[in-house]
Parts: structure tokens; C-alpha cells; sequence
């Protein structure tokens, strides 16, 4: 049986793991869609998108079909390039962040909370527009993480957090 002492502990332990398999599961998606993209290099991507479009059974001329076609036709090898690198420094992130949060690393909690109120603003000015179920359940998660990040940080000793250790005289 686990001591009251270790108790406290296990549970954050299993928080971090939690936290820490969501951030490579939003990793790995976002990798698979990098390496996807990769398949649209010498095609051509209009031609997919208008498929796309058909295959969903949507009107070419409504608002946001429009806006997909009109972009895909300017889409080009460099640019998918680009995405497909940018996907794989996302995901390079969120792999590095999920690596040190199973390992109960100081950095990965900071990376956590830091990343995780970066999109609060967004999500907020979002929910604003409109509010959704998925839009809601975003901030959710988000402030749940980030309070849950804080909460273990602030319960660290300063040095293990990065902070100014007292009495240092130079």
C-alpha cells in the first residue's frame, strides 16, 4: 500500500501523464498532417481540393468552400514545404514538452502553462463570436492545464522552479 506522504505525488505524477500523453497526441496529429501535406508536392493541389469540395457535397460558390478553392489554387511546393517543416517544429514542441512533463521536469511545466495561456486570449475572443461546444470545451481544457501547471509550480521549491535563490550576495 502507498504511504499518505506518496499519495500526493502519484497524483500529480498521474497529471502530468495525462497532460503529458494529450500534448503528444496533438503532436502526432499535427506531424501526420505535415507528412499528408508532403503528398500534395508536384500535384495538383486545386484539382484535390475541388474534389474535396465535391466529395462533401459542397456549393463552390458558398463563403468558406470559395475561400479553400481560391486558396488552394495559389498553393505551391514551397509552401507546402514550409508547412510540413513548421508541423514538424510544432510537433518537435509538443514532444520535447510531453518527454519532460512524464519526467516531472520543471521546464516542461513552465513550457505547459506558458504555451497553454498563449491561446486563452484567442480562444476568449473566439467564444465571443460564437459560442460552441467545441470552442468551450477548448478554454476549458486550456484553463484546467494552465491552473493545474501554476498550481504544481508554485508548489515546487524556488530552485527547482528557476526562481532567485535568497541570500546570493555578489
Amino acid at each position: 500500500m502507498n504511504s499518505p506522504a506518496k499519495q500526493p505525488a502519484d497524483k500529480s505524477a498521474a497529471g502530468l501523464r495525462t497532460i503529458a500523453s494529450y500534448e503528444a497526441a496533438k503532436g502526432a496529429i499535427v506531424l501526420l498532417a505535415g507528412l499528408g501535406l508532403l503528398g500534395f508536392i508536384h500535384r495538383d493541389v486545386q484539382e484535390a481540393g475541388e474534389e474535396l469540395v465535391r466529395h462533401f457535397h459542397l456549393s463552390p460558390s458558398s463563403r468558406y468552400p470559395r475561400i479553400f478553392l481560391e486558396l488552394t489554387a495559389r498553393v505551391t511546393d514551397g509552401w507546402l514545404w514550409a508547412l510540413a517543416l513548421g508541423s514538424l517544429l510544432y510537433a518537435s514542441l509538443r514532444f520535447a514538452e510531453a518527454y519532460g512533463l512524464w519526467r516531472g521536469k520543471a521546464w516542461a511545466e513552465w513550457l505547459a502553462a506558458i504555451s497553454g495561456a498563449i491561446y486563452v486570449p484567442f480562444e476568449v475572443v473566439e467564444l465571443a463570436k460564437k459560442v460552441t461546444a467545441l470552442r468551450t470545451a477548448s478554454l476549458l481544457v486550456n484553463l484546467l492545464v494552465v491552473g493545474y501547471m501554476l498550481s504544481l509550480l508554485r508548489r515546487r521549491p524556488q530552485t527547482e522552479t528557476g526562481a532567485a535563490t535568497s541570500n546570493l550576495q555578489g
